[in-house]
């Protein structure tokens, strides 16, 4: 059973993570309705 995180714990995992994706930004790839029918397309393929 996993072990439940003080509030702390959590507070510190998340701000490791918000500092691991300031670090290295999404690479954005389109946006909305264009990027979801470029994804439709590979999935039809």
């Amino acid at each position: 059973m996993a072990k439940t995180l003080s509030k702390e714990e959590r507070k510190e995992l998340a701000r490791k993570a918000m500092e691991a994706r300031a670090k290295e930004p999404a690479k954005k790839q389109g946006a909305g309705f264009a990027q979801l029918d470029a994804d439709a397309k590979k999935l039809q393929n």
